[in-house]
């Protein structure tokens, strides 16, 4: 099994955080991983990007020119990265931002994940959401992991965003 995964928003919206999220969760079950963060000169309100590939054995390079899986989180991503998924891929897009259609033989999945995020009182966390819908359809990883992790880094003076971060994993997982 290799699930090779891009993840792709604005700076800002928590790719970055989505992805490491992803990679820690495969490291604690054993799985080998790799997390490639990438930067527009921008950064916040630029385009934002990781690549995450998650396999059974070990992977030769962190770099992925055609994703199992793409999560796109803003309409800009979808422009730039609609051709680097593989024929019969899956995509999530976040439909709360994403207008534009995508053409091809994919699985696609859409979901209002900054609405979610607005209407649990944070739009900062419609990444998390994002990122349970992937873990429910794809189980690349346990949602049980996940939630340790954010957990983990959730420790000390941002305990409180444990919960908020944990409905929003949630909201769409089912």
């Amino acid at each position: 099994m290799t699930e090779r995964i891009i993840i792709a928003g604005a700076g800002g919206q928590g790719i970055m955080i989505m992805g490491k999220v992803l990679a820690e969760a495969a490291m604690r079950e054993n799985k080998f991983v790799t997390w490639l963060p990438c930067y527009g000169a921008e950064v916040r309100g630029g385009t934002a990007y990781c690549m995450v590939t998650v396999a059974d054995k070990e992977i030769g390079s962190p770099w992925i020119d055609l994703a199992d899986t793409l999560i796109i989180m803003n309409n800009p991503s979808l422009l730039r990265f609609k051709n680097r998924v593989k024929n019969k891929g899956f995509v999530i897009l976040n439909s709360s931002l994403v207008k534009d259609s995508l053409k091809g033989n994919f699985l696609i999945l859409k979901h209002d994940f900054s609405d979610i995020a607005s209407r649990l009182g944070n739009i900062k966390i419609a990444n998390m959401a994002a990122l349970g819908a992937y873990a429910a359809k794809k189980k690349t990883v346990k949602m049980a992991t996940l939630l340790e992790v954010i957990r983990n880094m959730a420790k000390g003076y941002k305990q409180e965003l444990f919960g908020i971060n944990k409905l929003a994993l949630l909201s769409v997982s089912k």
